[in-house]
């Protein structure tokens, strides 16, 4: 009998162990993404033996976690059967994709998720822009050195300084966009009143001591580290490039690799993420079953 309940800050203890043992690189695979977006998506979570399961509306992500797939999944079917719904997995990484493939053939249908792809890539290209194809990037951070700068490890003592940033970010887009501009507000703010009990980790960049842009993100696994929220102004030239350098630079140099999350099929979004030359996409599918 799976029981899922609001996700609350208390069960970062026993999640955590679960994502683990996972070892998935995508974003919904990390506590605080679950947490920051759990009234946005309806996000309920379950414990079955060691897997976590996240349920999105009416749908679910692949289970993270260690164990017998086939028995979680039969227990997930037949939690539907007694919903009167359909069973399926919103969001699944290619890894359980290929496994459910070989488990149930045909009677699966799977659908790529390409807004949803993570955008994945090489710490040291992050971190120091060397060549050719970072040419623009470095443009315009020479340009934003110009200004009297400084950087802040994000702490207790500035964490109104980043909320200062946000409000302001909020003020210069909600004219040209919709409700998710307050709803993607909401969730920024929402990591900066748990940042410690989260554990994330966040830079902040001032000019002439003003704050004008932060971000922040946590540790996926021993290899990958997953940048949430990047919010800058539009009065400098070059802040998000710079933050995001600063910030990239001063990371652990175990992180092999940098996530920075899916671009939601915005176009615009899409043409920013792919500047910076992922070395990766991490593949999500939507699986559906045919009961």
């Amino acid at each position: 009998m799976l029981e899922f309940c609001d996700i609350k800050l208390e069960d970062k203890e026993w999640i955590k162990p679960l994502l683990n043992l996972s070892g998935y690189r995508g974003c919904e695979y990390t506590f605080g993404n679950n947490f920051l977006w759990s009234s946005a998506y309806n996000i309920k979570v379950a414990r079955y033996k060691n897997f976590y399961i996240v349920q999105s509306g009416d749908n679910y992500f692949y289970p993270a976690g260690k164990g017998d797939i086939p028995e979680v999944i039969s227990v997930l079917r037949q939690h539907c059967k007694e919903q009167g719904r359909a069973f399926c997995f919103a969001s699944s990484p290619k890894s359980g994709m290929e496994l459910l493939k070989e488990l149930y053939g045909d009677s699966i249908q799977v659908t790529e998720n390409r807004d949803f792809f993570d955008y994945c890539y090489n710490y040291n290209d992050l971190a120091n822009l060397v060549g050719k194809k970072f040419h623009s990037k470095r443009n315009f951070i020479n340009r934003f050195e110009n200004n009297s700068w400084s950087y802040e490890e994000i702490t207790l003592d500035n964490l109104s300084d980043c909320k200062q940033v946000l409000r302001q970010w909020y003020e210069e887009n909600k004219e040209d966009h919709d409700a998710s501009i307050l709803q993607e507000t909401e969730v920024a703010d929402k990591g900066l009143d748990n940042f410690t009990q989260l554990d994330f980790i966040g830079g902040l960049l001032k000019v002439e001591g003003k704050p004008v842009a932060f971000t922040y993100g946590e540790r996926i696994n021993n290899d990958i580290f997953d940048v949430h929220v990047e919010k800058a102004l539009s009065t400098y030239d070059g802040s998000y490039p710079m933050i995001n350098k600063q910030f990239v630079s001063r990371l652990s140099p175990e992180y092999k690799y940098i996530n920075r999350e899916e671009d939601m099929g915005e176009e615009n979004l899409r043409k920013a993420k792919l500047s910076y030359h992922p070395v990766f996409m991490e593949e999500k599918f939507r699986i559906t079953f045919n009961d």
